[in-house]
C-alpha cells in the first residue's frame, strides 16, 4: 500500500462555535459604529484633534500593556509611526473631507489588497493570480464608485483614504517581520505613539480647538469613547481571543461585512446618498478585497486595525 493510500485525508476544520459568530458579529458592528462615529465627530472636531482625544482615552486604557520585552526599535518606530499618527491622521482627515461616510469606508478597505502588494515588493511573498484579480477588480470598483455624481464631490476624501489604507497594509507587512507583539500591547503602543504626534499636530495646523470642544455634543464625546475603548479595547481582545483559536485566514474574511454596517448608519441616520452606481461599485470593490482575502490564506487579522 502505498504512502498517499495509508495516509487519512485532511481533516475538515470545525464548524465556527456559536460563541465565535457572537464575537464576530460585535467586532463588526463595533467597528461598523465606529467608521461612523469618525465622519459624526469629524465633522465637530478637527481631524487630527479627534485623533488626539481618541488615542488619549486609548492610552489611559491599555497603558498597563505596554512594558518589555520589545522588538527591534527601527521595525517598532515604523509600525508605530505608520500605523499611529500617520494611517488614523489620514483616515480622520479622510472622514473630515467627505460629504458621506459609506465611500471613504470603502475605500479604506484597499488596506487588504495593499498588504498583499507590499508584503510582495518587501518581502518576497508569493502573490498568487487569485490575489492579483482580486487587486485589480477591488481598484476598479473604487474608482467605478468614485466617477458617480455624488460621490465625485468626495474624491479629495476618497484619495486620502485610499493612502490611510497603504499606509496600514505598510504597518501589517512591517509588522509581519517583526517579533509577534500582542495585539493590546501593540495597541497600547501606537495609542502612545498617536497621542502626543496628533496633539502636538492639532496645536500647530489646527485651530478653535478649545471652542470646538465645548460645543461638542454628547453625542461627539460618545463617539470617542466609543473609538477609544469599545473599537480600541474591546475589539481588539475579541480578535485576538479569535484568532488565538483560529487560522487568521478563517476569520479575516467574514469582517468585511464591515463597511455595509457603516453604509446602512450612513443611510439610514446621516443622509448618505447611496445612488446605483456607488452600491455596484462598493459590491464590486468589497468583492476584489474578499478574493485577495481568501486567496492570502495566510494574511494576519488586522488586530490592532480599529
Amino acid at each position: 500500500m502505498s504512502d498517499a493510500a495509508a495516509a487519512p485525508p485532511p481533516a475538515k476544520p470545525h464548524a465556527l462555535t456559536g460563541l465565535e459568530i457572537a464575537a464576530i458579529a460585535a467586532i463588526i458592528i463595533v467597528w461598523g459604529v465606529n467608521n461612523a462615529g469618525a465622519k459624526l465627530a469629524t465633522e465637530q472636531l478637527s481631524p487630527l484633534l479627534v485623533g488626539a482625544i481618541r488615542f488619549g482615552i486609548a492610552t489611559a486604557c491599555l497603558i498597563v500593556f505596554v512594558r518589555p520585552p520589545f522588538p527591534d526599535w527601527r521595525s517598532l518606530t515604523l509600525i508605530v509611526l505608520l500605523g499611529g499618527p500617520i494611517q488614523y491622521g489620514l483616515a480622520y482627515t479622510a472622514y473630515w473631507l467627505a460629504t458621506d461616510v459609506s465611500p471613504v469606508t470603502v475605500a479604506n478597505q484597499l488596506w487588504i489588497p495593499f498588504t498583499a502588494l507590499f508584503a510582495f515588493l518587501i518581502l518576497g511573498e508569493r502573490l498568487n493570480k487569485a490575489a492579483l484579480v482580486g487587486m485589480g477588480v477591488a481598484f476598479v470598483g473604487v474608482a467605478w464608485m468614485t466617477l458617480d455624481a455624488h460621490a465625485l464631490q468626495d474624491w479629495k476624501a476618497i484619495l486620502v483614504a485610499i493612502a490611510a489604507g497603504a499606509a496600514w497594509g505598510v504597518t501589517t507587512v512591517v509588522a509581519r517581520r517583526t517579533t509577534s507583539i500582542p495585539p493590546l500591547k501593540m495597541q497600547g503602543l501606537l495609542a502612545l505613539g498617536a497621542f502626543p504626534v496628533m496633539a502636538f499636530g492639532s496645536a500647530v495646523f489646527e485651530h478653535g480647538q478649545w471652542e470646538a470642544v465645548k460645543a461638542a455634543t454628547p453625542l461627539v464625546w460618545a463617539s470617542l469613547l466609543w473609538a477609544g475603548i469599545t473599537s480600541s479595547v474591546l475589539a481588539t481582545t475579541l480578535l485576538f481571543w479569535l484568532v488565538q483559536r483560529r487560522e487568521a485566514g478563517r476569520v479575516t474574511p467574514y469582517l468585511l461585512v464591515t463597511p455595509v454596517v457603516s453604509m446602512l448608519i450612513g443611510w439610514g441616520f446621516m443622509g448618505d446618498v447611496l445612488t446605483p452606481q456607488i452600491l455596484t461599485g462598493s459590491a464590486i470593490a468589497m468583492g476584489g478585497v474578499a478574493l485577495v482575502a481568501l486567496a492570502e490564506r495566510g494574511l494576519r487579522a488586522g488586530a490592532a486595525k480599529a
